[in-house]
C-alpha cells in the first residue's frame, strides 16, 4: 500500500486554484466583495460601539432602520455618501488609501 502524501497549500494557491488568478476579474470581483463585507461589518461594529440601534443610527443619518440593515449586511449597493454620513454620525474618523501603480495616496475625513 502507497504512503499518500498531504500537500499543504497557502491560502494564495487556494485561492489561485478556486477563485481565479490575481488580476482576474473573478478575483478581483471576490477581492473587492471580500472589502465590502469587511467595511460593513466595521459600520455594524462602530454603531454598537456606540450603543446605537439601527433605528437611531438611520435618525442621525437620514435613512431607515432598514438602509442601515442593508449597509451593515450588504453594503454593494449603496453610494458612497451614504457611507461617509453614516461614518460622520457615528462620529468615526475615517481614511481612503488609494494605490496607483507605484503610488499611495491617502485621505482622511474627518
Amino acid at each position: 500500500m502507497a504512503k499518500r502524501e498531504n500537500k499543504k497549500y497557502t491560502l494564495a494557491e487556494m485561492k489561485d486554484r478556486y477563485i481565479g488568478k490575481e488580476g482576474s476579474e473573478e478575483r478581483h470581483s471576490y477581492e473587492y466583495d471580500l472589502r465590502m463585507d469587511v467595511l460593513g461589518h466595521l459600520i455594524k461594529a462602530a454603531r454598537k460601539e456606540r450603543k446605537l440601534t439601527q433605528v437611531e443610527l438611520g435618525n442621525l443619518v437620514g435613512v431607515q432602520k432598514s438602509q442601515i440593515s442593508k449597509i451593515e449586511n450588504n453594503i454593494n449597493n449603496v453610494t458612497i455618501a451614504t457611507i461617509l454620513k453614516v461614518f460622520d454620525a457615528l462620529n468615526a474618523d475615517i481614511s481612503f488609501k488609494v494605490k496607483l501603480e507605484d503610488k499611495e495616496l491617502e485621505l482622511e475625513v474627518s
